[in-house]
């Protein structure tokens, strides 16, 4: 099994594998060209380019179930940073560590190494490694271009854990969702949090609370690897601190040596990405209304007048988000959005039912068929611009004037 992830996207990709029972090792390969933009998948296959970044991981499985996952070519920084959280300072000698460069897995064989030697309990390492399953799956599941191979065979031995994919990829789905209601205040796991103003936390904060943020926000360690030292998911983290930086208390920086193609390509496309929202809707007032207090903040709006053509199309326009009435022929709402909900495409696209109809019962229906929101007709700019704006976040730059932001 290979392709590329605008074909399918890697949670497809991981139901396949859960649901095959299959053993083997995936890998996930993005190419990145030197102004820190994701090529397009020719140049990335043919090679072509001399002046691109491949940034790749391993996700290894045994009988549907994942046992690793291993970012590129790694240093092994990634384990050091969670031994830190255990406090254990003994590590590997320069011999020891050089022997792991010939393993097809160096951090998977140093975790190994340690538990061989009573360096750590087999209990920590399990923590260790569901927590760097964690990191690398919410940063594949976020990544939307580059190439995959899955090679069916031998995995890594021996096993120390394993973990079921779909509890897996629906925790870390939901992180990102959450995630991305952060931005633009926090963009990147690889961002940089400093203190910056000293006067406002002093006359805010207990003296306890200030210690405790100039410890970790010293411009040193990005939010990843507090993440680590701190043994918590990169969401947890970063919305305890939030609210800091919404205060302009604290700053979230990037740092040009920590910071990963990946992290740069993906803040670069979305900086440049027109969040697109399609409207379907069979009255032409009201798409005509949506395109034009959409299109005016910065959106790019479609609609679509004819229900069932709008199936078809839906899928080539690749939306962020879609508006859909319940009234029409042929298909109403709950139909459509039934169907959308059966696409794997489309599980997690926000998906807000219009109706003239602000019923209990159609709101209960709505919910049933998988409807992310309700908006009722007629509505104004102000109530489709916070209901659109709740779920997803249009590029600040394209922005022309602000809109509030929902919770």
């Amino acid at each position: 099994m290979h392709g590329n992830l605008h074909e399918i996207d890697i949670r497809s990709i991981l139901q396949l594998i859960s649901l095959g029972q299959r053993t083997g090792q995936l890998l996930v390969e993005a190419c990145f060209d030197t102004q820190d933009q994701l090529t397009n998948y020719n140049t990335a296959k043919n090679h072509q380019s001399l002046n691109t970044e491949k940034q790749f991981w391993f996700v290894f499985f045994l009988n549907g179930e994942i046992i690793y996952c291993q970012q590129g070519d790694t240093n092994l920084s990634r384990i050091d940073d969670y031994l830190h959280h255990y406090r254990i300072e003994k590590q590997l000698n320069e011999q020891q560590l050089a022997s792991l460069g010939s393993e097809n897995a160096p951090e998977y064989g140093y975790l190994w190494a340690l538990l061989e030697r009573n360096i750590i309990e087999p209990k920590i390492a399990h923590r260790i490694i569901h927590r760097l399953v964690d990191e690398t799956l919410f940063d594949l599941l976020s990544l939307h271009q580059g190439t995959f191979i899955f090679r069916q065979g031998a995995t890594l031995t021996p096993q120390l854990t394993s973990l079921e994919i779909p509890p897996l990829v629906y925790k870390i789905t939901q992180q990102i969702q959450e995630w991305k209601q952060l931005y633009p205040h926090i963009q990147s796991a690889e961002q940089l949090p400093i203190l910056a103003d000293m006067v406002k936390l002093e006359s805010s904060l207990p003296a306890e609370t200030i210690n405790k943020l100039q410890h970790w926000a010293d411009g040193k360690k990005t939010l990843r690897q507090l993440a680590r030292h701190l043994n918590r998911d990169i969401l947890t983290v970063a919305k305890a601190i939030y609210p800091y930086v919404e205060q302009g208390w604290l700053q979230i920086v990037y740092s040009t040596a920590n910071t990963s193609p990946l992290i740069r390509a993906n803040t670069a496309i979305e900086h440049q990405h027109q969040r697109r929202v399609v409207c379907i809707d069979d009255t032409k007032t009201v798409c005509e209304t949506v395109e034009s207090i959409l299109t005016s903040q910065g959106y790019e709006a479609i609609s679509l007048t004819n229900s069932l053509e709008a199936i078809n199309l839906i899928f080539k326009l690749q939306p962020d988000l879609i508006l859909c009435d319940i009234a029409m022929p042929d298909l109403d709402g709950y139909e459509i959005c039934s169907m959308l909900r059966h696409s794997r495409t489309f599980q997690n696209i926000p998906i807000i039912i219009l109706t003239a109809n602000d019923k209990f019962i159609d709101r209960v229906r709505a919910t049933m068929v998988g409807a992310t929101d309700y908006l009722t007709k007629p509505f104004g700019d102000t109530e489709l611009l916070m209901l659109v704006e709740k779920y997803i976040t249009v590029t600040p730059s394209l922005r022309k004037s602000t809109i509030c932001n929902i919770d």
